[in-house]
């Protein structure tokens, strides 16, 4: 995967065919992979050992879902904002359904979490809690849920003010050791 994770996103939207493939960008119009990349963090952790080019791949095509919702998409190019959307909810789709025949339901809930909590940080128009919920939960995915992650994710959930310092500290909590 010479262009990472978004690179095999843009093949495997291409193979589908469809309305998907109807929607990528013009071949030079994409990004390479950000070396900051929620993708990236979640595939470099050691519960993605062994299959880090599926977990980067899967993690890519929900972020693209999310940014289809809230932000600028780097592979796919809609007309309009209610087609965004519907792109946006298929990616969450296909994303979560390849982590599932993965067998990791924790990933699996995390991403959930990871969707909702960034929806909610965007609803409150908070950009920087709806980055810091990704990174975080890309963390989480990677090398696992901790304490303050979790306590981390309440206090997203109940509107704190403390909310984004603490899920930034989530974000940047060295690895469990293995």
């Amino acid at each position: 995967m010479s262009e990472g994770g978004l690179g095999a996103l843009r093949e495997l939207l291409r193979e589908s065919g469809g309305l998907m493939a109807g929607l990528l960008a013009p071949e030079g119009d994409s990004p390479v992979c950000d070396p900051r990349s929620p993708a990236l963090l979640a595939a470099q952790g050691p519960r993605a050992e062994g299959r880090r080019p599926e977990y980067e791949l899967l993690v890519e095509t929900i972020y693209e879902g999310y940014l289809l919702h809230y932000g600028r998409p780097r592979v796919l190019r809609v007309p309009e904002a209610d087609l965004g959307l519907l792109a946006g909810d298929r990616l969450y789709a296909l994303g979560l359904a390849r982590l599932v025949a993965l067998g990791d339901t924790l990933a699996v809930a995390e991403l959930a979490d990871t969707i909702t909590l960034s929806a909610l940080a965007q609803g409150a128009g908070s950009e920087a809690l709806a980055s810091a919920s990704w990174d975080a939960g890309a963390r989480a995915v990677g090398w696992g849920s901790s304490v303050s992650h979790g306590l981390a994710k309440r206090k997203v959930l109940a509107g704190a003010p403390e909310a984004l310092e603490a899920m930034r500290t989530s974000a940047e909590e060295a690895p469990a050791p293995r």
